[in-house]
């Protein structure tokens, strides 16, 4: 889930000091590397990021995401990842698995650590530290796979307060992971929720790139409200391609609770300029974005209007995407179907069995998408029967004392442990056999076992 707040009022800072002559020298590249502001892949061919954003570690069982994000033309994914200090960590094997997926569908890896998000304003956030620190937990599984993978250490990582250490925090994340032996191309995200209205990542990003011994650093500007217009989006990537420094939107949205981003104005100058770009996000966003979807329930043969926006519109990703050259002498291979190895505490409940729905009805099925101690995610999935419904109505009973405490995408309420769903105005027509799904955050202790659901239709 994004946290993006609105800004007004920033002044206009100055340009960047000074154009930095920061090309590096002809070498032989294991992987990814950054020369004269562009990036290179291990064949020495420019490449130019085209994806969306995975939430992986909320949805972990959404594994065949990765083929059908790439059949719709994307080259990259940029894969949520918990460092553990914030929701459940993903586990050394689990990384390997998303990499293989990857690999197996001939894409790049962005992998992130989000539980950075709103350092500094956001209380539940940790510091770039502390994400460098799991980097380094799991650097067995990301040594030997420079070719595929590119290390985005924190999203972003300070909100609106505090930001002013974004410079020396980040430099010494750099730092640490080269000291560890990690070569692959590193980005980083701008403070300010991503958006950077204070102009810090732009004005210290010299200082930054210098301080990566590689000088292999990429840098990710994240485009809502604060980029709602032409002129804004032309003027703050201008000023990297200016300064030779590499940079992507590693987010943006067709709209946002912040303000209305320009869309069309981001995907066209990053075209034309050769800038890569990565949508928010695939599907399953809550906290009142779910409009930022691409896809209904991670169905791609459910695409949203964003979703044929950025895929299938003008300077999209189905026009633009190349796929890098390092997989040209490979054959494509399907993806893995093995499940990421986790401990039983953190792997997803499965969902109980399910008969066909009856005609007019409809079935449902709950999933436990996250889990923390004391906490979890959950999901319900309705599906109608072999005709078109204009209602559902969900309900279930908790066994071990479990409550619901948010939900989104339906009206929720209960009796004690007995629990009602409702749908809200906008999903509760389904034509048959059509799917649509709703979430919350519950509470629990000592046993969260998936209690037996009942749909039924209107």
């Amino acid at each position: 889930m994004k946290k993006l707040l609105s800004v007004a009022g920033a002044a206009l800072l100055t340009a960047l000091a000074a154009v930095f002559a920061l090309g590096q020298p002809a070498q032989a590249a294991t992987g990814f590397s950054v020369s004269n502001g562009r990036l290179y892949d291990a064949n020495g061919v420019e490449f130019v990021m085209r994806g969306v954003n995975h939430a992986h570690t909320w949805y972990p069982q959404q594994t065949s995401s990765f083929a059908n994000i790439k059949a719709l033309g994307a080259n990259t994914v940029r894969v949520v990842l918990s460092s553990g200090d914030r929701w459940t960590k993903n586990s050394a094997a689990d990384v390997a698995n998303v990499i293989s997926l990857c690999k197996g569908n001939r894409m790049i890896c962005v992998l992130e650590v989000h539980d950075t998000t709103g350092y500094g304003e956001d209380g539940a956030a940790t510091t770039l530290a502390k994400a460098t620190d799991y980097w380094l937990s799991i650097a067995d599984v990301l040594k030997g796979q420079e070719r595929y993978v590119i290390v985005n250490i924190g999203n972003e990582p300070f909100g609106n307060q505090g930001y002013s250490a974004w410079t020396t925090d980040t430099s010494n994340a750099i730092k640490r992971l080269r000291a560890a032996g990690l070569t692959h191309t590193i980005m980083v995200d701008a403070p300010n929720w991503g958006q950077d209205w204070s102009f810090t990542m732009r004005d210290n990003a010299g200082t930054v790139f210098a301080a990566d011994p590689q000088r292999n650093t990429v840098f990710s500007i994240h485009m809502y409200g604060v980029f709602d217009t032409a002129a804004e989006i032309s003027d703050y990537l201008g000023r990297f391609r200016t300064a030779g420094l590499p940079i992507v939107v590693g987010e943006f949205g067709f709209n946002h609770s912040d303000g209305n981003p320009d869309e069309d104005a981001i995907m066209a100058y990053a075209q034309a300029n050769g800038i890569g770009y990565l949508g928010w996000s695939w599907s399953g966003n809550g906290g009142g974005v779910e409009y930022l979807d691409m896809t209904t329930s991670f169905n791609p043969a459910q695409l949203t209007s964003w979703g044929q926006r950025i895929f299938n519109g003008a300077n999209g990703i189905a026009a633009t995407s190349r796929e890098a050259s390092v997989y040209a002498s490979t054959t494509p291979t399907a993806s893995p179907t093995v499940s990421p190895t986790v401990s039983p505490t953190t792997r997803p409940t499965p969902p109980p069995p399910t008969t066909p729905p009856p005609s007019g009805g409809c079935t449902a099925t709950y999933t436990v998408a996250n889990s923390w101690q004391g906490g979890f995610q959950g999901e319900v999935k309705v599906t109608a029967g072999a005709a078109a419904i204009t209602g559902w109505t969900v309900r279930w009973t908790y066994a071990n004392g479990q409550s619901v405490t948010q939900a989104w995408n339906a009206s929720v309420s209960n009796s004690g442990s007995a629990y009602t769903a409702r749908n809200v105005d906008y999903n509760g027509r389904l034509g048959a056999g059509a799917s649509t799904t709703f979430g919350f955050i519950g509470s629990w202790q000592g046993t969260n076992s998936t209690p037996a659901v009942t749909c039924t239709a209107s």
